[in-house]
């Protein structure tokens, strides 16, 4: 495993490559800070960079599809590979609504790794916090006065059936984190100790600071990728770059899409023999990941005037305005999400499809979808 950053690093390799890449991000970063459909663009890019996650660790799952789980109107049973898209596409939206400094935080690698706890629970003004008592059924008394007559007594056995269950619920909590400490050894390798191997990935990417941002970003991605800090999750590694790109100011408007720049370069360039070659390749994704986002955000824009076109004329209640602003931020939309979203029934979402022209996207006579080109 490695102890430090290249000595030396090769700055006349990476020169050019780095430069490319920072001009890239700046341009699309400028571009979204001002853009109308910024929002869309991020929602959307959201989607394609957890698919395209998969992608690059061998598997694969269906844009459509992540995007009917993500709103809970799966047309089949959900996929591992599936469920694993939406672990990704969860993390990068909590990474994205965070603040820029929060995923590297030690609070931030704990929340990502699901092992935050849950804060101390209480009830009513005075009363101790659920589960530090021995009695599962103790509660202050003085909370319920005693000159309640009739309902008072109901009164304070519903509260005491309150904090009981509370109380279960809290030693349960309590129990949780050492129970999910016992991993199946047929599934994970019980000598690989999580914590020491991130903290010597953290260490590493501490001695980045004084480096450009795109090369801190590339180095803690190979650095990731070669200690391995947790096991079966290899893809929470691109996204700490994209949080570390962020967190250094060279990205505000945006949480870089680093997967589709790794899905974007041919498979002969993602395979470099040696460490040189590597960092050069991850270096080589950013800036292919900010030309992609430029091009999407070039072809959104322009679709979503030619559809702002067909709204000339209608009335003020129209639901055409409300299916634009879905179809902008969601790749793909079905009949039922539109439903849900506009509140119409099933036969007028498949009406204002029509009139909006919208390209069916899987090319099935049931259970049919609809997105921008």
């Amino acid at each position: 495993m490695p102890q430090g950053l290249p000595d030396p690093i090769p700055w006349t390799t990476l020169a050019g490559p780095m430069v490319a890449a920072e001009d890239a991000l700046a341009r699309l970063d400028e571009r979204l800070a001002k853009s109308p459909i910024r929002d869309g663009w991020i929602a959307r890019t959201h989607f394609l960079d957890a698919t395209a996650s998969l992608w690059f660790d061998g598997e694969l799952a269906h844009l459509e599809d992540l995007v009917l789980h993500d709103a809970r109107m799966d047309i089949r049973t959900p996929t591992h590979e599936l469920i694993r898209a939406h672990a990704v596409l969860r993390a990068r939206r909590r990474i994205a609504k965070a603040e820029p400094g929060w995923a590297l935080s030690p609070a931030g690698l704990d929340a990502l790794r699901d092992r935050e706890q849950s804060p101390p629970t209480s009830i009513g003004k005075g009363r101790a916090p659920v589960g530090e008592s021995d009695d599962e059924n103790d509660f202050d008394d003085d909370d319920v006065n005693d000159e309640h007559d009739g309902d008072g007594g109901a009164l304070s056995e519903e509260f005491a059936a309150i904090d009981a269950a509370l109380a279960r619920s809290r030693r349960a909590l309590q129990i949780e984190p050492a129970a999910r400490a016992e991993r199946d050894p047929l599934v994970y390798d019980l000598d690989w100790d999580e914590d020491a191997r991130l903290a010597e990935w953290r260490a590493l990417v501490d001695q980045t600071k004084s480096l450009p941002p795109v090369l801190a970003a590339a180095l803690s991605m190979q650095a990731w990728a070669a200690i391995e800090p947790l096991q079966h999750v290899p893809w929470l590694g691109r996204l700490l770059a994209s949080a570390l790109l962020r967190e250094c100011g060279k990205t505000r408007a945006h949480l870089p899409c680093l997967n589709i720049g790794l899905r974007v370069l041919p498979q002969d360039r993602r395979r470099g023999f040696d460490d040189d070659d590597r960092l050069r390749v991850h270096i080589e994704a950013i800036s292919a990941a900010a030309e992609a986002g430029m091009k999407d955000h070039d072809r959104w824009l322009l679709a979503r005037r030619q559809l702002e076109r067909k709204l000339v004329g209608r009335r003020s209640n129209s639901s055409l305005p409300a299916l634009v602003e879905l179809v902008t931020v969601t790749p793909i939309v079905s009949a039922g999400m539109i439903s849900k979203s506009l509140d119409v029934s099933h036969r007028a979402a498949q009406n204002l499809v029509a009139e909006l022209g919208l390209r069916e996207m899987t090319g099935r006579g049931r259970y049919r979808a609809w997105g921008l080109v």
